[in-house]
């Protein structure tokens, strides 16, 4: 029987402590770089941040695979170290061709070729070690540990966009302005910075895998072959079906959307309008990082205590304070206040701590006993693809208000205001969600977010 010590749990949560930080790297200072100090245009900076969220249904390939033979002897290491290789080349090609925009080189087609296929190389890598890396957790952890390795890990997830807004922030730090237009940081310090990280991740890696997965032999002998490989229209047919699942597939699409569509461009807003310091901005991350895990941790533990407390009502709260937040930086941009900032920040930390749990637990509750891998993997594949459409829309949004407006602090206004008018749709879905009589018609998987989860706290 398998057995994952806490200890153990805790070096291989290493790894996703490598993935928070990757994060910040690609939209917590490339896109901040790219948009507000280079003045590239926001739309296909999203397109190609977004990337790994489109991308994403290759991981459902690769974790198949993984199950059904082994490459090297190996199931799951192979597609975990295929795709961060993958990654950590990305990050190192990345830093340079960005560092040489900064250095005043031309934005040529062979310079946009090795942002695209730098980007393409994250975005596939992340996808292909992601899934496989779960299953790996799955087949090291026994039946009574997987809430507390999910937990884990999940938790390191946070804290490495915590981590890496502090250690980033630290690794760009700011030169004195001098003629206008000169950037706030040098070429050489934003190239030696992509490559701090990439060796960094690529060693937190190397060091949450070493001695994880036997070296099998001969074929893997698994149950996959006899699955039912439903295609997405009649997994889509399936949820579609029930009226309930209708409003939730609305709730999920609509406040995933809206809540990512500042993921691109919180950054470059604070630099364009306020003309913080990329070092300040690289820290935004921390901020909201750190009031999220607070958030989770304090929800889950109130969750677990009081009934009335239940994913639903946890749902709402959470995305009511994602309304407040968005609000609070549309404010921000059109009446030029920043002090408004920072409260935003810990704002979008608590809210989307809140709304993840209680969005997790609904996933769980609308998920039918016997067809739960159909409806949680549509949820899934609703929750990565509204998030893309998020995260790209941002930039568009950002575009278009701008070639209406003209004022840049107006078309940030705007696009903040449009996400929180979207939450607030979102809001309306969910209160014709009736997990109650859903449950009447279907037994449910019926997890609370605190039997996933809250086993971390224990």
């Amino acid at each position: 029987m398998p057995n994952l010590s806490v200890w153990r749990n805790l070096k291989i949560a290493l790894f996703h402590l490598g993935s928070g930080m990757a994060d910040v790297i690609t939209t917590g200072i490339w896109n901040r770089v790219m948009i507000s100090d280079l003045g590239f245009s926001a739309t296909p900076i999203g397109f190609l941040v977004a990337l790994r969220y489109f991308l994403a249904p290759i991981g459902v390939w690769a974790g198949r695979m993984s199950d059904r033979r082994a490459i090297g002897g190996y199931r799951r290491l192979f597609w975990i170290w295929l795709g961060r290789g993958m990654m950590a080349f990305s990050i190192f090609s990345l830093g340079w061709v960005t560092a040489s925009l900064a250095r005043g080189d031309a934005s040529d087609a062979f310079h946009w070729l090795v942002i695209v296929v730098s980007l393409l190389l994250f975005s596939l890598g992340s996808a292909l070690s992601g899934s496989t890396f779960l299953a790996l957790i799955y087949d090291r952890s026994s039946e009574d540990q997987r809430g507390r390795a999910v937990g884990i890990v999940w938790t390191f997830l946070l804290l490495g966009f915590t981590i890496g807004g502090v250690l980033f922030g630290v690794l760009l730090p700011s030169r004195e302005a001098g003629a206008q237009g000169t950037l706030p940081f040098t070429p050489e310090t934003l190239e030696t910075l992509f490559i701090v990280a990439a060796l960094v991740l690529s060693g937190l890696w190397v060091i949450s895998l070493i001695g994880e997965e036997r070296r099998s032999s001969g074929s893997v002998a698994t149950a996959a072959g006899s699955e039912h490989a439903a295609s997405l229209r009649s997994d889509l047919r399936l949820a579609w079906e029930n009226r309930t699942t209708r409003w939730f597939f609305w709730f999920l699409a609509l406040s995933m959307l809206f809540a990512f569509s500042q993921d691109l461009i919180l950054e470059p807003f604070a630099g364009e309008v306020f003309g913080m310091e990329p070092r300040v901005t690289t820290r935004f991350a921390a901020y909201w990082g750190s009031m999220s895990i607070l958030a989770t941790v304090v929800f889950l533990f109130l969750g677990r205590r009081y009934k009335r407390l239940n994913n639903t009502v946890m749902s709402n709260i959470g995305v009511a304070v994602l309304v407040v937040t968005f609000a609070l930086f549309a404010v921000s941009a059109f009446a030029d206040v920043r002090g408004l900032v920072t409260p935003g920040l810990i704002l979008l930390g608590i809210g989307l701590g809140i709304w993840n749990v209680g969005t997790l637990g609904l996933m769980m509750e609308m998920s039918p006993f016997g067809r739960a891998g159909t409806f949680l993997g549509f949820w899934t594949l609703v929750v990565t693809l509204a998030r893309g459409v998020g995260v790209s829309g941002g930039g568009v949004a950002l575009d278009l208000a701008r070639g209406v407006l003209g004022s840049p602090a107006a078309a940030y206004g705007l696009v903040f205001a449009i996400g929180g008018v979207g939450l607030a749709v979102s809001l309306v879905a969910l209160r014709r969600v009736n997990v109650g009589s859903f449950k009447q018609q279907y037994e449910t998987v019926g997890s609370q977010p605190s039997q996933v989860l809250a086993a971390a706290m224990d």
